[in-house]
């Protein structure tokens, strides 16, 4: 029988872990913009980053820290990406480590540090300083919707996410915190997420059981089609459940895989449907590809399709624009076996439209959340990616972030 999975309805910290949120005065205007996470001990822990060859500061220094291992602490600063400031904004990242290590008793090796928000801005390092020695007086068990609300831009809801498992008879809690609402199409491996959880897992294990999720979520969402400088996942497991150490392979390899997945793609779900602008939840679905590979190529397309996402927002159910980008995708297709349905009903058949009534096609991609399915007919490749519609509320949050922020100075 599988091991049930149980989501609970109010997210907790694992144990052994503390957080903490406040304002540091990078927003401004009291609001929380500093966050840390903490593990009493030692931590085994992977990451994956942004494979985006402009890499923001903070995610070029917690690369050589993952390095090292033993991690065992996360500073997250919001309001700002301290990407793209050169020398500058590498030295800041390694004084945001070392006033986290100096703070808490840790090396700074110890110290993973994260930054979100506008790119090409110099990072105020000086507040994160002086506001250090505050944020790791105030982490506590409960501090996890704090950290949560600390490390938001545009979000207009926290993103939190607790599973529990038993693991040789020991409960084992999972538990991710996510943040982003643009600048989403994460190809890891401006969204940022940290996993903790109480299990003892081997360092192979948490390595693969971390790239394999993340293929299976992170990877698998798209808003806007542009991918971060500072994409991270961070999963983090300090032992304190007591059970032996997962390894690859066991039975309780496959137990904390399923659960560390689960966890993953609902706070990825959370990811799109929180988007900038989003009115529309859509899940694509691929079918009888020649390939997997393939099978990806044609849902990025159509998910990342402005023209395709600008239909749904106004309900339309335009499979012209579908399979356009199918055609423009790279993968292998067959124009006369090519069938594609909005939520379950037929929009084109063989590559031509289908009988289907537009106003029942009409209706279906009215709906908050629907599926639209693509059927290639030429292999056994499939894939998934979860998307959304294009807004003009998306336009107009995005027009003039930079130009307002140097004003504002």
């Amino acid at each position: 029988m599988a091991q049930s999975i149980q989501l609970l309805r109010s997210p907790v910290l694992p144990a052994g872990f503390r957080a903490a949120g406040m304002a540091c005065g990078i927003k401004g205007g009291g609001k929380p913009d500093l966050g840390m996470l903490v593990s009493d001990c030692p931590a085994v822990c992977w990451a994956t980053f942004t494979t985006n060859r402009i890499k923001a500061s903070p995610v070029k220094l917690s690369m050589r820290h993952l390095k090292g291992g033993q991690l065992q602490a996360v500073l997250v600063n919001s309001g700002n990406a301290n990407a793209c400031n050169g020398r500058q904004g590498d030295k800041d990242a390694r004084m945001m480590a070392k006033a986290a290590a100096d703070a808490s008793g840790l090396k700074e090796r110890q110290v993973f540090v994260c930054s979100t928000g506008i790119i090409g801005v110099p990072l105020p390092v000086e507040k994160i300083q002086e506001a250090a020695p505050a944020v790791v007086k105030s982490l506590r068990p409960g501090g996890l919707r704090d950290f949560s609300r600390a490390i938001l831009t545009s979000d207009k809801r926290n993103k939190v996410v607790s599973a529990r498992i038993s693991i040789e008879g020991r409960e084992v809690t999972i538990t991710g915190v996510a943040k982003g609402a643009g600048m989403i199409a994460p190809n890891m491996a401006t969204m940022l997420a940290f996993i903790t959880t109480d299990a003892a897992v081997s360092t192979a294990e948490i390595k693969s059981a971390t790239c394999n999720a993340v293929a299976d979520s992170f990877n698998c969402i798209s808003v806007d089609g542009d991918m971060s400088t500072n994409d991270t996942v961070l999963v983090m497991a300090n032992g304190a459940a007591g059970n032996r150490a997962i390894r690859p392979g066991s039975k309780a390899s496959r137990v904390f895989r399923s659960a560390l997945a689960r966890v993953m793609l609902e706070l990825a779900w959370k990811l799109v449907r929180d988007g900038e602008g989003v009115t529309k939840f859509v899940t694509i679905e691929v079918l009888g590809a020649a390939s997997q590979e393939d099978a990806r190529r044609v849902a990025e397309s159509v998910a990342n399709s402005s023209l395709v996402k600008c239909s749904w927002n106004g309900s339309d159910p335009n499979w012209g624009r579908v399979i356009d980008a199918v055609g423009y995708s790279g993968a292998r297709v067959q124009e006369s076996k090519v069938d594609i349905f909005f939520g379950g009903l037929a929009g084109a058949r063989g590559g031509q439209v289908a009988r289907t009534s537009i106003a029942r096609l009409k209706a279906a991609v009215s709906r908050k959340e629907f599926t639209v399915t693509i059927n290639l007919n030429i292999g056994r490749g499939t894939h998934r990616v979860f998307t959304s519609d294009l807004s003009e509320g998306y336009v107009a949050y995005n027009r003039l972030e930079y130009a307002l922020k140097l004003q504002g100075r």
